[in-house]
């Protein structure tokens, strides 16, 4: 164990016209230094997650933490950014922050604001996590990269329509338990099965259940080495993490093995001396449900092409033998992209001090984080587990 979360905050996700980068970083920040009953002071060392490819007119944003409090300026503060995956990164080098000895207290924020880009802009500030050389043209932004994807798999396994519908399903069921959730309604599977007005196709075979929401958010936590998060009132440990990096173009990959997502999973659980079977739950990046799909087979839950098993036989449900996704995932929650590493990382620990409410997974004991940037490009893992 080379780390562990002291303390957190997490604010709604949806549309919040009313705030800003700053405020949503500034909320967060305050609650979590709060929340770990410490002392703005204490804190060695601050990193901000945020994408900002377009999102946001203020770049240079790192500093903005510094407005949480006068107590914290002159410290190190550094913004960390990986796509998708950009909070789970900001993580992970605040965790090699602590381990290197550099800091014994490090703050981290995750914070985007997409909605009040406009529609298209969203969509073309979201492909710049593809590779444009070859995959800019592709139609409707990144859900065309993954409607690509989805198109593929089905001619390689047969339609798995059902699946997905179970998976946005099952993840809106989840959601409605979720405070932090922008969408706490149950959608039921013949909704997210049905194409309709209100669920048209976005891109190939994924209609727009089978998207993650737009989201504005921030979250925040506070690290710690285990020795001094111990004479803490609540400590979740890092038992075991890993960051692989792919390829970006899709063409020097096989697409549908999601291999860096696997090879990720191995090493973390390898570095925490687990297998699988020993979490009591996962959070995994849902950015579409086509990316949940694969995410079965490459954490090794099911063989490739049977991914759809785990869903249909009812493992992943929240009562099932590995519960995915209890916050309801991107697909309920929302994906404001930097924040969304961290919001996981949070909620995780929520489950492992048994203070998750409506979410709770019953005897949460071991928890695994998949985030991930663009189609499985930055791969992170974490493996936690509460201290005591």
């Amino acid at each position: 164990m080379t780390a562990a979360m002291v303390g957190w905050a997490h604010m709604p996700f949806g549309k919040h016209a009313e705030e800003t980068v700053e405020s949503m970083i500034v909320k967060v920040a305050v609650d979590a230094i709060h929340d770990a009953g410490i002392g703005p002071e204490d804190v060695d060392e601050i990193l901000l997650g945020h994408f900002n490819a377009g999102f946001s007119a203020q770049d240079f944003t790192a500093s903005l933490v510094l407005q949480a409090d006068p107590a914290l300026r002159f410290k190190p503060a550094t913004r960390v950014e990986n796509a998708c995956a950009t909070g789970s990164a900001a993580v992970h080098q605040g965790v090699r922050a602590i381990a290197s000895g550099d800091a014994r207290i490090v703050l981290v924020v995750g914070v985007e604001q997409m909605t009040t880009t406009p529609g298209p802009e969203i969509g073309k500030n979201l492909l710049k996590a593809s590779y444009l050389k070859e995959e800019g043209d592709i139609p409707a932004g990144f859900a065309g990269v993954f409607g690509k994807i989805a198109d593929a798999y089905f001619q390689k396994f047969g339609d798995q329509s059902d699946a997905l519908a179970k998976i946005a399903a099952k993840n809106h069921k989840n959601g409605t338990g979720n405070p932090y959730a922008q969408m706490r309604k149950d959608l039921g599977f013949e909704f997210c099965r049905a194409e309709s007005e209100k669920n048209p196709f976005v891109a190939g075979p994924l209609k727009r259940t089978d998207c993650s929401l737009v989201s504005d958010g921030a979250a925040a936590l506070v690290l710690t080495d285990p020795a001094t998060a111990l004479g803490m009132k609540k400590a979740v440990a890092f038992r075991g993490m890993a960051h692989v990096q792919d390829f970006l173009p899709m063409s020097r990959r096989d697409i549908l093995k999601f291999e860096g997502c696997s090879k990720a999973w191995g090493e973390a659980l390898g570095d925490a001396n687990l297998a699988l079977d020993d979490l009591s739950f996962v959070e995994t990046h849902d950015c579409f449900t086509i990316a949940e799909l694969l995410e079965y087979e490459a954490m090794g839950l099911t063989a490739e092409g049977e991914g759809a098993r785990a869903i249909l036989e009812g493992w992943t449900e929240m009562d099932g033998k590995l519960p995915v996704n209890p916050s309801g995932g991107l697909k309920s929650k929302g994906h404001p992209i930097g924040a969304t590493g961290v919001s996981m990382h949070v909620l995780t620990a929520m489950q492992l001090t048994g203070s998750a409410g409506d979410i709770q997974v019953k005897d949460a004991e071991i928890g695994g984080i998949f985030n991930m940037g663009g189609a499985a490009v930055a791969n992170f893992v974490s493996v936690m587990q509460a201290m005591r």
